[in-house]
C-alpha cells in the first residue's frame, strides 16, 4: 500500500505458487478490490485459511479430485473459487500452488478501507465497522462477490475483482481452522494479531461447516 492509502501492485502468479499454508499468511494485509456499477469497495485481509490439494487434505473440496464444483481449484494460481456454503451464503477463495494441484486459501475476514458507505448498504445488519466483513459470508456480501465471479483472474488488471499487495501486518497468529470436522489439528488459519474483525475461536464448539471444507 502506498502512503496515500491506495493498494499496491497486483500480486504476481509466482507469489502464489508455494504450499497453501505458506502462501496463506502472506495474503494478510493484501487488498481485495471489487469494481461494480454502483461503485468500488476494497478491504484489507485480516484472516485467511489454507486448504491443501493433491488429495492430502480431507477438509478441502478438492479432496475428491476436479469435480464440477471444485474444478476451479485445479486451475492456475490467482483464480477466484466461489462456492455456496451450507445453502446459505457465498464464500471466496484464492487458488494457490501449481496448476492441477487443487489448493486454495479461504478469505475469512477483512477491514473495509474503500467504499464503506456502499459496503454498509450491502450489509445493513452490520452495527460496527468490524461487522462489515468479519467472517467469510460478510466478506463476500460487503464486496458483492457471488457466483458470477467464479473463475475470475484476480491478478488481471482488467478484472472486476482483484488482489493487490498491501502492508505486511506487524504480527501474525496461527491456529486451528474453523468449522470443519476433519484435519482439525492443522494450525492453518492465520490472522493479523489483534484485528477486531477476526473470528472468535471456541474450542470444542459445534459449528456449521462454512469454510472450504466438505459441506
Amino acid at each position: 500500500m502506498t502512503s496515500s492509502g491506495r493498494p499496491g501492485p497486483l500480486l504476481a502468479p509466482a507469489e502464489l505458487l508455494g504450499p497453501p499454508d505458506v502462501v496463506a499468511p502472506t495474503l494478510l494485509g493484501c487488498w481485495v478490490v471489487t469494481d461494480r456499477p454502483e461503485g468500488q469497495v476494497a478491504l484489507r485481509l485480516t484472516e485467511v485459511e489454507a486448504y491443501a490439494g493433491d488429495g492430502t487434505d480431507p477438509a478441502a473440496h478438492s479432496h475428491r479430485g476436479p469435480t464440477p464444483r471444485a474444478e476451479i481449484m485445479f486451475g492456475p494460481p490467482g483464480r477466484l473459487y466461489v462456492y455456496f456454503s451450507y445453502g446459505v451464503h457465498w464464500c471466496a477463495n484464492v487458488v494457490v500452488g501449481p496448476e492441477g494441484q487443487g489448493s486454495a486459501v479461504l478469505l475469512r475476514a477483512g477491514d473495509v478501507v474503500v467504499g464503506e458507505e456502499l459496503a454498509r448498504a450491502r450489509r445493513p445488519a452490520a452495527r460496527t465497522a468490524r461487522d462489515l466483513a468479519g467472517g467469510p459470508a460478510r466478506l463476500t456480501q460487503a464486496l458483492a462477490i457471488g457466483p458470477g465471479d467464479r473463475g475470475t483472474d484476480l491478478l488481471d488488471p482488467g478484472s472486476t475483482v482483484r488482489l493487490h499487495r498491501g502492508p505486511v501486518p506487524p504480527s501474525v497468529s496461527a491456529g486451528p481452522r474453523v468449522g470443519i470436522s476433519q484435519a482439525t489439528e492443522l494450525p492453518w488459519r492465520f490472522w493479523t494479531t489483534g484485528a477486531p474483525s477476526v473470528s472468535v475461536f471456541r474450542p470444542g464448539a459445534r459449528s456449521r461447516r462454512r469454510t472450504a471444507g466438505q459441506d
